[in-house]
């Protein structure tokens, strides 16, 4: 037997569309019609589980997935977004630009967490073990939750070093499908 773990990225906010660190924010309108698109594709998937981070734009994806799943979605603490710290809500190119040293120190440091949050290394560690957690599980799993969690997931599965992280680009809805034997993951697909 095998688990499938399927990582749903939520759909568009407006912090998505201003490349900007989240905050907690809902959908936009955008998002809210996207996701309930995309509905029909995940149950297609017929999963036995659908689970979500407890952001207001994760639960909101997944309440409009779970229309065609026939599921309830349950919160999953464990796959939270990264804790950006001070820098949540703001635009990324602000905080390159105010902060520089921090900023670069931020994006080639794996244990550097100058915004005073979660710094890469905690994030897969947390991620990590939820991903394992979800190992001896049977049937397909939905998971729905931010890119850097999916990111932080991949960089798991495949034993990549943490730098790994920052070439991944995961858009909105994007799907990643990985498969457990028991004892470890395999990468079957990337879908945007």
């Amino acid at each position: 037997m095998h688990a499938d773990l399927v990582l749903v990225c939520h759909a568009s906010t407006a912090a998505v569309r201003s490349a900007s660190f989240p905050a907690g924010e809902s959908l936009d309108p955008q998002g809210e019609a996207d996701a309930v698109a995309a509905s029909v594709a995940i149950g297609a998937l017929r999963p036995a589980r659908l689970c979500c981070a407890p952001s207001p734009a994760a639960r909101q994806t997944a309440a409009a997935l779970a229309l065609e799943a026939g599921l309830r979605p349950t919160v999953e603490r464990a796959i939270r977004d990264c804790d950006f710290g001070r820098w949540s809500g703001r635009p990324m190119g602000e905080v390159a630009r105010d902060e520089p040293d921090a900023f670069s120190s931020w994006m080639s440091e794996a244990d550097s967490r100058p915004h005073g949050g979660e710094s890469l290394v905690d994030l897969l560690r947390r991620v990590g073990e939820w991903v394992d957690s979800c190992c001896t599980l049977h049937g397909t799993t939905v998971a729905v939750t931010h890119p850097a969690v999916v990111r932080a997931a991949i960089v798991h599965a495949i034993e990549a070093a943490p730098a790994a992280f920052w070439h991944l680009d995961l858009g909105p809805l994007s799907r990643t499908w990985l498969r457990g034997n028991g004892s470890r993951w395999t990468l079957r697909s990337l879908r945007d």
